[in-house]
């Protein structure tokens, strides 16, 4: 359980000022200059002895990421945020851009001046409006108090500009992000090489979450070690958890790392609606993960390695629970729609793979189907997942895997349903047919 002398995200909910004022209250830009003076290193090396793994979905360690950028190089250097959150599920990174914006700011400038980064891009997703504009005045509070821009108090001339996106899921992948930025069609890069070497505008770039660089000053002003005390090895510090779907408080929370997800649940969300005995299943990651059967619900925590070894993923945390209400078929076919839908279309396995799994698992929901075709579903989900060049085949593969591991007996029950079904309104026929040719 996490104590409220450990939170970072102060003003979560919006119930205080996220002007600039309001910020300084909370403790930011708290002598932001002192731990700049400590230099690139520094702020690396705390980053590194925090633990801290990115929030965006990938969980790769931040501070490792940061030394990839090169440190003599007559290239510029860019930091750019990834504020397309765009993961069916995923609703964390909007309350710090609306509520606590000064933080990504601090963080901005923190992790800019560690990579030698003198310019900042900021990529919204297309649907955040009222979120660009918001972040924007912070951004606006920011230059006219020289807290950022050329000459500011602290010493490191920053440029932070904001990017507004067309709402593409595909965008959220790292490189898809650069190409949109450089004001081309958003689709993912072949890698190597990688952005430290070769990104924005054939620079060296570093691309991390906005919650990642949000945790950044807090991490710094209080130690890497206390944050790594906080979750457990290989999983430490706070996250925020989105957790909606059957709950009886759909919210957004921090809390520590591995904590267990039925606490999760019942301590932040209210419990399952209708009793955790009502519970079908749980997608603790966003929509491109598997779901979990009950059993596991009760024993896992929220973290990168348990849910792994458990076939599924932490993702972006965002935490999705169905009761069994849920026609669980259906939910997982209209997941293969969206990636279908969101698919850039450049890879065959991705263009061609997501359609056809979407189009079997509509036939699948109706029972319209043979069993024989589960395996072969799982098949060519095999295919298409690791041979893309981005991680969508991958986030349309584990949903349907995940649901034929787990449910494989509800599609059954279901083409059993459908056949019996057609059967009986083939015998009605039949025998109408016989009667009419009797008379």
């Amino acid at each position: 359980m996490l104590q409220d002398k450990d939170r970072i995200f102060l003003n979560l909910y919006g119930f205080h000022d996220a002007g600039l004022s309001g910020a300084r209250v909370r403790g930011a830009w708290d002598n932001t200059k002192a731990l700049i003076e400590k230099g690139h290193d520094w702020i690396i090396g705390e980053v590194k002895k925090s633990g801290l793994r990115g929030r965006g979905g990938a969980g790769f360690p931040t501070g490792l990421k940061w030394s990839f950028m090169p440190k003599d190089d007559p290239r510029p250097s860019y930091l750019v945020i990834n504020a397309d959150e765009s993961e069916p599920g995923s609703c964390k990174d909007r309350e710090i851009l609306r509520h606590d914006p000064h933080l990504l700011i601090e963080g901005a400038l923190l992790a800019s001046f560690a990579m030698r980064a003198h310019t900042c891009y900021i990529y919204f997703r297309g649907e955040f409006i009222r979120e660009r504009e918001a972040f924007q005045r912070a951004v606006d509070e920011a230059y006219e108090a020289r807290l950022i821009g050329q000459g500011n108090v602290h010493g490191w001339d920053l440029d932070l500009f904001v990017h507004h996106g067309a709402g593409a899921y595909i965008c959220g992948e790292e490189t898809a992000l650069l190409e949109s930025l450089e004001g081309r069609k958003g689709q993912p890069r072949l890698k190597p090489p990688f952005p430290a070497g070769c990104g924005l505008y054939g620079a060296p770039t570093t691309v991390n979450n906005v919650e990642s660089i949000a945790v950044v000053p807090d991490i710094l002003r209080r130690g890497g070690s206390w944050f790594a005390k906080l979750g457990k090895a290989n999983n430490t510090g706070t996250k925020l958890f989105q957790i909606s779907g059957h709950v009886e408080q759909p919210c957004v929370v921090e809390e520590e790392m591995a904590i267990p997800l039925r606490e999760l649940i019942e301590k932040h969300a209210g419990g399952v609606r209708g009793g955790w005995d009502n519970l079908l299943t749980v997608i603790p990651g966003g929509s491109s993960v598997a779901c979990l059967p009950t059993d596991v619900c009760g024993e896992i925590t929220m973290d990168f390695d348990a849910l792994s070894a458990a076939k599924s993923g932490l993702g972006t945390a965002a935490v999705i629970v169905m009761d069994k209400s849920t026609d669980i078929v259906k939910a997982i076919a209209r997941i293969s729609y969206f990636y279908k839908h969101e698919s850039c279309g450049q890879c065959t396995p991705c263009r061609e793979g997501t359609g056809w799994m979407w189009r079997v698992m509509e036939r699948m929901a109706q029972g319209r189907a043979q069993k024989s075709e589960i395996d072969l579903l799982l098949k060519v989900s095999k295919q298409v997942e690791g041979q893309t060049i981005c991680a969508l085949g991958d986030a349309a593969a584990w949903p349907v895997q995940g649901l034929i591991r787990n449910f494989r007996h509800v599609i059954e029950e279901r083409i059993d349903s459908y056949q019996a079904k057609s059967k009986s309104a083939q015998g009605d026929m039949d025998r109408a047919e016989f009667i009419e040719a009797a008379e």
